[in-house]
C-alpha cells in the first residue's frame, strides 16, 4: 500500500481511542523502510490554535471539521481502515504551515 499526503482515512485508535478520520501527512513513498504513514486526527471541535486548521465539511465528512498536527501519530498501513476522501492542496498547505509551527520549522 502507498499513501499519499492529504488522503483522509478511517483508522481505529485502540481501546482508549475511538475510530476517527485522519490526514496522511507524509509524504508519498513507494519504496519505505516501514509500512508506516504519519497522521494528524480530524475533530469536529476545535480550541481555536495555531494547531488546529479547519478544513470546511468535505463531501466524505459529517459536518465542519478540523486537523489536529498536535496529535501527530504513526499509523500502520494496515490499520487504515478506509479511504474516506482527500483534502484539496490548499487545505494541506494550511496543514504543512501548522506543522511547521508546531515543529519549529518555519524559515
Amino acid at each position: 500500500m502507498t499513501t499519499k499526503p492529504g488522503e483522509v482515512y478511517l483508522v481505529d485508535l485502540g481501546i482508549a481511542g475511538k475510530v476517527r478520520p485522519m490526514i496522511v501527512l507524509s509524504r508519498e513513498d513507494s519504496d519505505p523502510p516501514r509500512a508506516l504513514a504519519i497522521c494528524a486526527p480530524i475533530t469536529t471541535s476545535s480550541r481555536g490554535s495555531k494547531y488546529e486548521i479547519a478544513i470546511g465539511n468535505p463531501n466524505f465528512l459529517k459536518s465542519e471539521s478540523f486537523v489536529n498536527v498536535q496529535g501527530l501519530q504513526a499509523i500502520s498501513h494496515h490499520e487504515l481502515h478506509r479511504k474516506l476522501g482527500n483534502i484539496s492542496e490548499a487545505y494541506l498547505s494550511q496543514i504543512r504551515s501548522a506543522l511547521g509551527f508546531a515543529l519549529s520549522l518555519e524559515v
